[in-house]
Order: C-alpha cells, then structure tokens, then sequence
C-alpha cells in the first residue's frame, strides 16, 4: 500500500494551495482519511479529517473556514484546499489513511509534502 502526496511547493503569503493523496496497493476499502502536519520545531498535529463517505469532516481551529478537506472514494484520493495561507502553514503536510485490507485495518501514513509559505 502506498500513500503518496501531491500538490506542495513554495507559495506566497494569501495564496492558496490544493493537495492530493492517491492511494494505490491491494486494499479492500480505505475508511477515515486525514491531513496532518508538522511545521520546522514543531510537533505533529492534525489538521482536518473526514470519513468513508464524506458526509463528516473536522477541523482543527487553524484550519477552520481556510482549510477544506475532501475526497475522491472511488478513486481513493484525499484532497486537502487551503486558502489565506500564512507563514504559520508552513509545514510538511501528511495524509493518513484507514485501509481494510486481507490483513485487517491498519492505519497507513504518506511520506508528506513541503508547503512553505512565503511572507
């Protein structure tokens, strides 16, 4: 199974940014999808999240009426718009994924990709 972002680079203050999350591998089902992040000395923290289906989403404070969280089901893609960008997001974002697999579920992290803001 991998996890692999996409969408990350170097941005200016105000600007907006979408990121992607393609899941590929032998999975039965991916479930709860979410972004996290963690910014240059800092601890990892969650971002927004969101369900099988979609219908329920949250977010963290920050994230709050900037940050949209949605996803592809059927093609197992996790997106994650963000808008008013602020040197506060920069971070390494990174998806983590739910996935039913032969196994059983098993929580699955990407590698993350860079979002630096410029001020």
């Amino acid at each position: 199974v991998q996890l692999v972002e996409s969408g990350g680079g170097d941005v200016q203050a105000g600007d907006s940014l979408t990121l992607s999350c393609a899941v590929s591998g032998d999975v039965f089902a991916v479930r709860d999808m979410a972004w996290h992040r963690q910014g240059p000395g800092k601890e990892r923290e969650l971002v927004a999240s969101i369900n099988y289906s979609g219908s329920r989403t949250t977010y963290a404070d920050f994230a709050n009426g900037r940050f949209t969280i949605s996803r592809d089901s059927p093609k197992n893609i996790l997106f994650l718009q963000m808008s008013s960008l602020n040197a506060e997001d920069t971070a390494v974002y990174i998806c983590l994924a739910a996935i039913d697999r032969a196994v059983g579920m098993l929580d699955h992290w990407g590698q993350g990709v860079q979002v630096t803001v410029l001020s």
